[in-house]
């Protein structure tokens, strides 16, 4: 009995030793060498302070700042320790009545805008910590943010034409527009108040 048993002991040592300590070892060490920023969770710092990851969506409610897309995460959405969405079907009523709610909440906010509301703006991810929206919803909020900031429409449009990323190798998703680097980028070149 004990020979069958000591060589399924053994393997299943070797394996948790090599598994489950060295390979995880070997993947952190060349992590930090090969991508330090993504490996330590592509977090923001200003003055030193860190104020948050380019990969988790932040709520941003303020009108002199570009808005993210709505977030089921947590009670209160931007919950980065609730990530998920809220899984209703595309008939569920509450999903109605939430995306109808966010469709006004939009046009209340956004009187000079009359064009149709791109979808990621009313619509949550499927982490609901999306920290990307789309061109076009960018775009959709620049009137708000300029007559909040005093400045002209088409410097926000410019700002918001410089952040947009283009897809991964260039085939790999979407273009976007990370809403924590655009907000960054807006207080840098226009501070609200000026």
């Amino acid at each position: 009995m004990w020979a069958q048993i000591m060589p399924a002991l053994r393997i299943k040592i070797f394996f948790t030793v090599l598994l489950g300590v060295i390979y995880p070892l070997a993947i952190t060490a060349i992590s930090q060498a090969i991508f330090p920023h993504q490996s330590n969770g592509s977090l923001v710092e200003v003055g030193g302070k860190v104020i948050g990851s380019e990969l988790i969506g932040q709520n941003f409610s303020k009108p002199q700042y570009f808005h993210p897309r709505p977030s089921a995460a947590g009670n209160d959405g931007y919950d980065p320790t609730s990530s998920g969405g809220s899984n209703f079907g595309p008939t569920n009523q509450k999903l109605i009545d939430r995306v109808k709610a966010d469709v006004a909440k939009f046009r209340k906010d956004n009187p000079d805008y009359d064009g149709p509301i791109p979808a990621d703006l009313v619509t949550t991810s499927a982490s609901g910590l999306d920290p990307d929206l789309s061109p076009d919803s960018a775009l959709a909020q620049a009137a708000r943010v300029a007559k909040a900031r005093g400045v002209s429409i088409e410097q926000i449009k410019q700002l918001v034409g410089q952040s947009v990323q283009a897809p991964d190798l260039g085939i790999l998703g979407e273009p976007r527009v990370n809403v924590l680097r655009l907000n960054l980028l807006l207080d840098r070149q226009y501070p609200a108040g000026r």
